[in-house]
């Protein structure tokens, strides 16, 4: 019960940040320079139409009237219509916004097994050549830009090796489970480059850190196999700060995804809202905003009620 309390408590802190998130998307629509209606019909309406259009999206009403406007239509009218299709706004970016999550979750994934996988070997041959090898392919990776080693990626293992797709989601025609995996493999080791190698560091640290206390000497001197400490001791006291880095590291896991989806032509919400920026579709651009917000703070909050559950200590902190 003392749990549930503690979950509710962190999701009424979400509920504020998110009316903030509505906000800020909004003001980003309506405040950007150039009339929308303007910039999509001026070339084949007449001043007249322009201001039916203008009236029919509410956009002759004051400012903080058009918020509400726009913020029932979020929540009970699809988002709103698109002023490019006339259409449901959520009935354009779900589906997409679907298939990010697809291409997030499997970034996410290579992130935390690659990542803890790489800083577990560095920490435990700290000092070695070993551990500067990786440390040194870590610090230049994370300086590499997503974009560019995508199209790497590309070159080596699809146009050189044949070995996976160059893009797309699926193969013509589909090709099932199978397929989707074959297609998710590059775009998610790209897009989970930059977060994998900085939870590596962390994970390295905390090996470093833990390998160096008190009860692994002890154990150590009473005869306990080193593979039994890491796997029993070591890496269960650090398993709280790899979900919380990976829970912090989203942000940076979803923006990649973002530049990921264009280079390997993968149709999710980061080519929609590329197509809606292109074509100042503001009601399409705001939504998206909402729904990666608000994935990005579901995200945060099952991360600290993960961590809560594998440290007790922080519960009621």
């Amino acid at each position: 019960m003392k749990q549930l309390r503690h979950i509710g408590f962190r999701v009424l802190n979400v509920t504020p940040i998110l009316f903030l998130v509505s906000i800020l998307a909004f003001l980003l629509g309506v405040l950007t320079p150039g009339d929308p209606v303007e910039a999509q019909f001026a070339s084949r309406f007449t001043p007249e139409q322009l201001d039916e259009l203008r009236a029919t999206y509410g956009l002759d009403r004051p400012l903080w009237e058009q918020y509400f406007v726009w913020l029932k239509n979020l929540v009970a009218d699809g988002g709103g219509l698109s002023l490019t299709l006339g259409t449901p706004v959520f009935d354009m970016l779900v589906p997409p916004f679907l298939n990010t999550l697809i291409l997030t979750v499997a970034g996410a994934f290579v992130c935390v097994v690659f990542g803890t996988l790489i800083g577990a070997v560095a920490g435990i041959f700290h000092g070695t050549w070993i551990d500067r090898a990786v440390m040194l392919l870590a610090q230049i990776g994370s300086n590499l830009s997503v974009y560019w080693f995508g199209l790497v990626l590309i070159s080596v293992f699809s146009l050189q090796l044949g070995w996976l797709p160059v893009g797309g989601m699926q193969s013509r025609g589909g090709g099932g489970f199978g397929d989707l995996l074959e297609h998710l493999v590059l775009p998610a080791v790209s897009a989970a480059l930059i977060s994998m190698l900085v939870l590596a560091r962390f994970v390295r640290i905390g090996v470093i850190r833990e390998a160096a206390t008190d009860y692994v000497r002890t154990f150590r001197s009473q005869g306990v196999p080193l593979r039994t400490v890491y796997r029993r001791n070591i890496f269960r006291n650090i398993a709280p700060s790899i979900v919380n880095v990976t829970g912090l590291e989203i942000g940076t896991l979803i923006t990649g995804v973002f530049f990921v989806e264009i280079v390997f032509n993968w149709p999710g919400i980061g080519t929609q809202l590329v197509n809606a920026v292109n074509g100042k579709d503001y009601p399409v651009i705001q939504g998206g905003i909402v729904l990666v917000a608000l994935c990005y703070l579901l995200v945060n909050l099952i991360t600290d009620v993960i961590v809560d559950a594998l440290d007790p200590r922080l519960r009621g902190a």
